[in-house]
């Protein structure tokens, strides 16, 4: 009777490349300085030499970059991740798989990252407003006189609010309003424009 065959090699394991698209993503994308290239490599591919180990990393990272800067939906996703395991020196099945289940995932929470990120300034969380008589002037003829008090919470991601509170006359809000028409008015401009 002949020795039994021996079976090859298991296929690289998923859940150490499901491990390292998280880690990557944690260092990229949610600002987790803790996970270094070295820790993912000593956790998940301690077997792996270095080169090795940097050449699957920066694979992943590459196509974890391109599938999140183009916020692929799954039909972009499986196009791009098929034409990824035909071309020479591209990925395995079970890689483009592990990417796919990864970005199906944490789809949301990347591309939540990258708008934060692109972010200039603060953006407006809230806006509240009403309106009040003067009880108290400087010249009696603007006591009892309307005014607007607009409060506006601003903030930017990860940082606590900041409150900005505005006083109106009738003057100033129909200057604030004739302003904001303008400007509603080229968005509108530019939205038709393409």
């Amino acid at each position: 009777m002949a020795a039994p065959e021996q079976a090859p090699p298991p296929p690289e394991g998923s859940k150490p490349l499901s491990a390292l698209l998280n880690g990557i993503a944690q260092a990229a994308y949610y600002g987790n300085a803790d996970i270094t290239e070295e820790l993912l490599h000593g956790q998940l591919y301690p077997e792996a030499a270095p080169e090795e180990f940097r050449a699957l990393r920066a694979k992943m990272s590459g196509l974890l970059q391109s599938i999140a800067s183009a916020d692929m939906d799954l039909n972009q996703l499986e196009a791009f991740l098929t034409a990824q395991t035909k071309k020479q020196g591209g990925i395995t099945a079970e890689q483009a798989a592990a990417l796919a289940k990864f970005w199906k995932h944490h789809r949301a929470k990347i591309h939540e990252s990258l708008v934060s990120r692109s972010r200039r300034g603060s953006v407006l969380r809230s806006l509240s407003w009403r309106v009040d008589l003067k009880a108290q002037a400087r010249h009696l003829e603007q006591l009892h006189t309307p005014v607007a008090i607009v409060e506006m919470e601003l903030g930017k991601d990860g940082q606590g609010p900041e409150l900005l509170c505005l006083e109106l006359d009738e003057a100033k809000l129909s200057q604030v309003l004739r302003r904001l028409s303008e400007v509603e008015e080229s968005m509108a401009l530019l939205t038709q424009a393409s």
